[in-house]
């Protein structure tokens, strides 16, 4: 006997599709504070940008914070200028998956062409200025995070889990022992403020220029030492979403990142980077300028989970089980806690063949190589490989991708220590 097929009401299909697009979609819902003590912080907000122009399907957002010192120049010029040099670098037409494998090394390519432009053009010295400006840069592509970090801002992730995880190097030469080793190889002296009598100050700092960070945007009165190739990490959340708390030095001098999640839990994003700004004033003071981002990443539907009863057991059973129990119970928290993010990329070497990859987009129709950083085409005897030697020749040997042209592979030279960096000038 043959059994009819159930027929579903179009309402419900309807709502099964509206549902699956939640899911695949998170809500991004976010906070900002701000304490101005110099006024050189600045950030940027974008939920409406999309990697394919009018579909709305292919939408991401941004949240980036920077944090500028010796003026402001180039923090504004790098909130204006960065996203669009990064979404330049890579290459169109590419599906969702493509493109954000695409985007660590278009980050990389975008930072590193800002450098290249300003030492080029020379734009904040023609203003009489030398700024420059940590930076902090995260895209959210649905359940995809992917932050790009100079300097020493800082963004932490705090999952459903009470897991707090660290998305991002402090390119601080007091704290990072790598950044030392890699700047005194090139040519550099890290060492503290010297006063009269022999007496060493505050923290250490590279010479020439006196800067305490090892990596930064601008600062063209420094050595090229000082480089702005960021540190990139990209990494999936699970559907229980999570929280990212995005800030400058202001408050991670303050708090540290257990208690700047801790301080917040529970709150509305908006309130949460409020309340985030207010306890490292209470703590440390306004000594610095002091800026928050919390960005919530949401289920459109959280799921409610609910605690499962205690069980009652007797005086006896707890006083032999209960600590052991509870210890367990602890490393089970830690390990569900490493499932719920997945890390899918991080990469934080100083070297643009490492960075930059050995491919290379070649113009088919033209013949013309497209340069790495700059974005520009030029005939292959214009420029070189990122991976040859001084003396390649490309009638010797096949090329190496990817292609910089002669400008940016003078400058990727410079930042490795491959030639000598002029003096800094002082008046």
């Amino acid at each position: 006997m043959r059994h009819k097929q159930q027929l579903v009401p179009l309402g419900t299909l309807i709502g099964r599709e509206l549902r699956n697009d939640k899911l695949e979609n998170p809500a991004v819902k976010y906070g900002q504070a701000a304490l101005a003590k110099k006024g050189e912080d600045y950030f940027l907000i974008k939920l409406d940008c999309q990697r394919v122009p009018g579909d709305t399907a292919t939408s991401f957002s941004v949240f980036a914070i920077f944090d500028g010192h010796n003026g402001i120049s180039a923090a504004i010029f790098t909130k204006e200028n960065l996203l669009n040099n990064v979404l330049c670098a890579i290459p169109p037409a590419l599906g969702r998956e493509e493109w954000l494998q695409a985007l660590p090394r278009a980050l990389v390519a975008g930072f590193t062409l800002y450098f290249c432009l300003m030492c080029l053009l020379g734009s904040l010295q023609l203003a009489g200025e030398t700024s420059g400006t940590t930076v902090t840069f995260v895209v959210i592509d649905g359940w995809t995070v992917t932050v790009a970090s100079v300097g020493d801002s800082r963004c932490i992730l705090d999952t459903q889990g009470g897991v707090v995880s660290l998305l991002t190097v402090d390119h601080r030469l007091e704290e990072n022992v790598e950044e030392r080793e890699r700047i005194t190889a090139s040519g550099a002296a890290v060492a503290r403020l010297n006063i009269f009598g022999g007496n060493e100050v505050g923290p250490l700092r590279c010479w020439p220029g006196g800067l305490c960070l090892s990596r930064s945007i601008g600062d063209t009165d420094v050595g090229e030492f000082i480089i702005p190739i960021p540190h990139v990490k990209q990494v999936k959340l699970s559907n229980a979403g999570g929280r990212l708390i995005i800030a400058s030095d202001g408050i991670w001098d303050a708090l540290s990142s257990d208690i700047a999640a801790q301080s917040c839990r529970g709150l509305p994003a908006e309130l949460a980077a409020k309340l985030v700004v207010k306890e490292a004033l209470r703590s440390r003071g306004l000594k610095d300028d002091t800026t928050c981002l919390v960005v919530d990443i949401i289920p459109f539907d959280p799921p409610v989970m609910a605690l499962p009863p205690k069980k009652k057991q007797n005086l006896l059973y707890s006083l032999i089980f209960g600590k052991r129990f509870q210890n367990s119970s602890k490393g089970a928290n830690k390990l569900s806690a490493v499932g719920v993010v997945e890390e899918l990329f991080e990469e934080g070497s100083a070297m643009l063949a490492e960075r930059l990859g050995k491919d290379f987009p070649l113009e088919s129709n033209t013949g013309l190589f497209r340069c790495a950083i700059c974005q520009v085409d030029q005939l292959p005897s214009e420029g070189l490989s990122v991976n040859s030697g001084p003396f390649f020749s490309p009638g010797s040997k096949p090329w190496e991708g990817p292609f910089l042209c002669v400008s940016c592979r003078r400058k990727k030279d410079a930042m490795e220590g491959k030639r000598p960096t002029s003096p800094a000038v002082t008046a």
